[in-house]
Parts: C-alpha cells; structure tokens; sequence
C-alpha cells in the first residue's frame, strides 16, 4: 500500500514467443527465485485447464486459421483472461504470463493492441522470448521423442512442419517490445534475471503496451 493506505497495482510481466521457445522455464524461474507471489496465468494453465476441451487450444490456436469456428470465442477468451490480469495486478499481486500472440488467423482479429488496452494505466512489462528454429526443432524431436503426443508432430526424417515455420514467422508482429531475450543463448534463470533488472531499474519506463494500445 502507499502513504494513503492505497493498493499498489503488482508488476506484470507478459511473456510472447513460439511454442518451445522457453517461457514456460522462464515463469518457473520468475517464480521461484522471485520475492512476493507471482501469479502464472498464460496460455498453458488457460488451455489445459480452464478452456472445455470442444475449445481447445482456445488462445493458444496455431497461425493459418486453424479453428474458424472458435475464433470469435478466442477473442472472447483473450478478454476474459486479461481482464483476469488487470484485477490481479489491481489487487497488488504480481503476475507473470506467457503466450504466442499472433493476427494470423482465418482473418486479422486485432487481439494483442486490444489486450493491451484492457492493462492501459497499470504496469506492464512486454518481453519478447527469442529462439532460433532449429533449436526449437530440437527441443521438440526431444520432447515427441519422450512423450510421443506432440500436438504438432516432428521427426528428424520429415521437414519442418508448416506450423511450426509459421509460429517463427507471425509471433513477433510487429515485435514492439520492452525487453527481448534470446534463450538459445541465455538459461531461464539468465532471462529471470534480465527481467528483474528491468523492472529493478524502471528506465526506461516500459511502453510497449501503450504502443500497442494505439494501434487497437
């Protein structure tokens, strides 16, 4: 609270990159070495367990109009859960979030510049999570390897599947950023660390949501 027994909204903290690109690490990271709650409410916690599965992935759809049907639910969806966001922050709690925003649906839906205005007055910090493709290739054939139920399947015979290509190519429009990391290069502690910084040293103040705002 302030001097005048105020609430002070929590930092937020949104996280935006492809599939595999790390952010979930990096939230696990935040949360662990982090002082004070940090809440997760990103696109895995929503998908997996929130949205009917008739729904799913609901926000997390792929680029390429991948479920006509659903999206004007996903607009609703993205609503929903940032306004979740805001009350959160509003209550004083902090809040980190991960997702792959994109406009590469069966038509642009604008989602992003209006999420960003339902955050319009509180503190956000938009980080873009960099990762070469190949190296999310890797981390992929991996993890098909080990579970052998990956929601875009890979193999080291087959090409790059065509979604994934797309992920690499539509989740960073228009790449309006506060803060980028590269976790081919960092670990997620390294990257947890370069948030707390930021957000440690305010200066710049963060603007990559009010950027975004304009453009709704």
């Amino acid at each position: 609270m302030d001097s005048n027994g105020n609430i002070e909204p929590g930092h937020i903290v949104i996280l935006n990159g492809a599939p595999r690109s790390g952010k979930s690490s990096i939230v696990a990271a935040v949360q662990d070495r982090f002082d004070w709650p940090w809440m997760n409410l990103g696109v895995d916690a929503y998908a997996r367990h929130i949205t009917p599965t008739r729904y799913r992935p609901g926000v997390g759809l792929r680029p390429g109009g991948e479920r006509p049907d659903i999206e004007a639910l996903v607009t609703t969806f993205y609503a929903a859960l940032y306004t979740s966001i805001a009350a959160h922050s509003r209550l004083g709690l902090n809040v980190i979030a991960e997702f792959g925003h994109h406009d590469a649906y069966s038509r642009p839906l604008g989602i992003l510049p209006h999420c960003a205005r339902l955050l319009a007055g509180l503190p956000v910090l938009f980080v873009g999570v960099h990762c070469p493709i190949e190296v999310i290739m890797q981390r992929r054939m991996a993890e098909t390897a080990e579970r052998r139920n990956d929601y875009v399947p890979v193999s080291t015979q087959d090409a790059i599947p065509a979604p994934v290509v797309l992920w690499q190519a539509e989740v960073h429009r228009p790449g309006i950023y506060d803060l980028d990391v590269d976790t081919s290069r960092q670990s997620p502690e390294s990257c947890a660390e370069d948030i707390r910084l930021r957000l440690e040293q305010g200066v710049p103040r963060p603007s990559a949501f009010e950027r975004l705002a304009a453009l709704a």
